[in-house]
This record gives structure tokens, sequence and C-alpha cells, in this order.
């Protein structure tokens, strides 16, 4: 039985061990790295992709961007002609700039239920557990064991008690550990951007609907106020018709007028229902809950000052570029990673327990058993398995940068043409309040002298058909000018300041 002092002297011995493993290991990988790579052209061109692969490991550790990702740069800004100027977005809620407590309580109500953001939440929370996972590894794992054996050799039966715990090390002496817990905490980062992404995405399309709906309500009110302007013009007609003062075809084209007018109408309560029941399903409730938005509360202010020389720099937050450019780290990682499977592994493996053919004195010194060991595996052929493996991860990466690429862009034509459409959208508007103050005068001065038998009743018809146009145009265009700012807010990733003009 080792005394205490002989057990320590194996612990010197041990530490010495990992040492002389640990430099030799160091000159053994230079040697091999002199021996397989001879001063060449070629070589001396891994060697450079080498160094920046390691800058761009380095770079990935450190949360950064690998440099020189974007291959066309950015303009510095979006020049539209003609539109407001204002301050930089900021991270305030954006949609508060409408003055809609209904849209406010809204996009509340779907943060906290939409099934889809849940979804992008719980993925976040499994892909920081994948962190935890990674760092573990840097500690040793323990664990204890029991065991009972009986059997039978030269004619005695014989049996065994077992009592002991076990450990398993490995030393992070190349850093593959690290470069682990890098690539899940690039990982990790890239799932946040994912739910900052499925939050924006959310709260666009429940501004977008909740819009719609006050379109469709307000030219569904428009409809109605036409119906009874509409009504008394054709009893109007009839009057006429009646006294001999007017033809039947006076009479018809006002019918004609009144009914298309009333035809309208059931299409546009259908698309009521439609847009509550869509807005429903991104609330997380059922259809009948959300019975009150069929009162029509009016649409949200249009008319907002908004950034027209926007930096290219504000697309940097957007959550997709994000959830790109740590997609980049996480492939920087694992191609750091990939080349350090070329090195050797070191691990420590220990065990300490207790084991007799008695339960009884089981626990005395002279049962007692221990083992130490470090352990020093190199693979040294895999069928090319790790060349690939490099190689997979290269390609792989520059798919990513490819993607990146193609992510920027988008986002940059996404801000230029919300901030045309916005500006374009107003100038419409502008136009067709001309048209319905034109509307409503034709409209007037053709009744009055329709009442006189001074003109055909095809005027006034086409009056009525003309200015019901003129209005629905206008609603819908401004209902187009508040879509292109939550299609704004959507594409710079976050909200900006809005002010009434």
């Amino acid at each position: 039985m080792p005394s205490f002092l002989t057990l320590g002297a194996n612990f010197v011995r041990f530490g010495c061990i990992i040492n002389f493993f640990g430099f030799a290991g160091f000159y053994i990988v230079r040697f091999c790295s002199l021996v397989s790579n001879p001063a060449n052209p070629a070589t001396m061109n891994r060697i450079a992709i080498l160094m920046a692969a390691a800058a761009t490991v380095a770079a990935a550790m450190s949360g950064a961007t690998p440099p020189d990702v974007l291959t066309r740069p950015m303009p510095t800004d979006w020049g539209v002609y003609g539109a407001p100027m204002a301050e930089m977005p900021s991270d305030d809620p954006w949609w508060k700039g409408f003055n809609d407590p209904v849209l406010d309580s809204l996009i509340s109500r779907a943060e906290s239920a939409n099934f889809d953001l849940v979804q992008a939440s719980r993925r976040m929370d499994a892909a920081r557990r994948q962190v935890e996972i990674a760092r573990a590894a840097f500690y040793p794992t323990v664990g204890v064991q029991a065991s009972y054996g009986y059997g039978r050799a030269g004619g005695s039966n014989a049996q065994t008690y077992g009592l002991g715990a076990s450990l398993g090390w490995e030393i992070d002496l190349f850093g593959k550990i690290s470069e682990k817990v890098s690539q899940s905490k690039a990982g990790f980062n890239a799932s946040r951007a994912a739910y900052a992404a499925a939050m924006v995405s959310l709260c666009g399309q429940v501004a977008s609907t909740y819009i719609d709906l006050r379109v469709t309500q307000a030219q569904l009110f428009v409809a109605r106020r036409h119906i009874l302007r509409q009504d008394t013009i054709a009893g109007l007609a009839r009057a006429r018709y009646d006294c001999g003062l007017a033809s039947k075809i006076d009479l018809d084209q006002a019918l004609s007028v009144l009914y298309s007018t009333r035809a309208a109408v059931p299409a546009l309560e259908a698309s009521i229902t439609a847009d509550i029941n869509a807005l429903a399903l991104l609330l997380g409730v059922y259809p009948h809950e959300a019975q009150r938005l069929r009162e029509d509360t009016g649409m949200p202010e249009y008319r907002h000052i908004i950034a027209a020389g926007v930096p290219a720099e504000l697309l940097r937050r957007r959550p997709d570029i994000l959830q790109a450019e740590y997609t980049l780290d996480s492939d920087a990682a694992a191609l750091g990673l990939a080349r350090k499977d070329y090195l050797p592994s070191l691990s420590l493996q220990g065990s300490v327990g207790l084991q007799g053919n008695h339960m009884k004195g089981l626990f005395e010194m002279h049962n007692a058993t221990f083992s130490v060991g470090p352990t020093l595996s190199w693979t040294v052929f895999d069928g090319m398995a790790r060349r690939a493996a490099v190689q997979q991860a290269r390609d792989q990466m520059e798919a990513d940068v490819a993607a990146y690429n193609s992510t920027v862009m988008g986002a940059y034509n996404e801000v230029s043409g919300a901030l045309e459409a916005y500006n374009r959208a107003r100038q419409q508007v502008d136009a067709y309040e001309q048209c319905v103050a034109v509307g409503e005068e034709l409209l007037k001065l053709s009744l009055d002298l329709y009442t006189q038998g001074l003109t055909e009743f095809t005027n006034v018809a086409n009056a009525q058909v003309d200015l019901l146009s003129y209005n629905n145009q206008l609603i819908v265009a401004r209902g187009t000018a508040l879509n292109a700012l939550v299609t704004l807010y959507r594409a710079l990733g976050g909200g900006f300041p809005l002010s009434s003009e």
C-alpha cells in the first residue's frame, strides 16, 4: 500500500510528464510543419492564407466582422429629391409617432403573444444553452461508480465489491475548446439577431395589416356616405320622371350609380373581416377576440417628416445584417477549429476507489486503488478527411460572404425604395385632394344645372362616379404613404422619429 508521501511524489512526476508532453508536442508540431511545407511559392501561398485565416479567427473571437467582407461599398446616403429632412433614426418605438393608441396596444399584445416570436425566443434560449455546453468543456468530468461481481474460479466462489470515482479532463493546449466556445457565441449572437428580425417583422406586419384595415374602413365609410347622397339624387330623378320632367333614362342612370356603389359594400365588409382575422393571427388570439377592431377610429396621420439622407451606417443595425455578420464570425471560428484538428489533443484520466472481496473492511486503506495519467492523441492519417473539412469550412465562409453582400444590397434597395415610395405617395395625395375638391364642385354644379333642366343627367352620373373614385384613390394614396413609412422602419431595422407637419 503506497504511503501519502509516495502518492505526492507520483503527482509531482505527473506534473513533470505534463510539461514534457507540452514541450514535446510543440516541437513535434513545428517539425512536422517544416517537413510537410518546404519553402516553395505554393507553400508560401498556403502560409499567407493561414495567416489571413488566423486574423479572421481572431476577429471572430473578439466579436468583430472579418475585414473587407463587403465587396461593393454602399453609397454614403440616399438622396431623394423633394423629401423633407429630419433627425437620425433612433431606437424608440417608431409606431408611437402615429399617435394611435389602438396600434400601440396591438403591437404590445403581439410582442407578448405571437407564436412566431415565441419560437424565435426559444431558439435563442437553445443557442444560449449551446454556449454553456461549449464552456463546460473547460472543466473536468467527474463520475462515481459502484460495482459488485460474483463468480467461480479454481473450484471456489469469489465475489468483489467496488466503489470509486473517475476524472477525465481535456486540456485546452491548442485552443480547440476556446474555438468551439467562440463558434457557439457567434451562433448565439446570430440567434439574438434572428429574434430581433422576427420582432421587426412582426411589428411591421401588425402595422401594415392595421393600416390596410383602416384604409378599407375608410373606403366603406365613403361608400356609405355616397350611397346616401346617390339615393337622394335618385329620388330627385324619380320625382322629375314622375312629373314628366325627365326620361326613364335619367332614372335608370341614377339607380345604376346607386346600385353599383351598394354592390361594393359587401366586398369591403369581407375585406375588413379578413384584415381582422389576419391581425388576430398576429396577436395570437382567435378572431372573435379581436372584433373591437370593427370600430372605425380613423386612419393614422400620414404626413410626417422623415430622413431623406440616411447614412449607410444605419443599415448595420438591421437584424438580418447583424445575423449575417455573426454567421461570418461563426464561419471563421469553424475554419479555425477545422485547422486545429491537425494538432494533437492532450487529456488527463484519473480514478480513485476501493475494491475488495468482502463488504466488511472495504473502506480499509489496503483496499484503496488509484490511477492517473495523461494521454496525448494525434491523428496521423485520416484519408484526407481533415483537409476536406478545412476546405468545406472555407467554402461555407465564402458562401456566407456572398450572402452578406446580398443582404446589404437588398437592405439598401429597400430603404431607397421606401423613401421614394413615401415621397411619391405624398405627391399623389396632394393631387387627389385637388381632384376631390374639384369633383365636389363639379357634382354640385351639374346637379344644380340638372334641377334647372339645363343639362342632361349623364353629367350628374359621371360626376358621382368620378367623385367616388377620387375619394377612394385618395384613401389608398394615404394608406400607401403610411405603409411606406412602415416599410422604411423595417428596412432600417428600428424606429425613427416622426413629427407631423
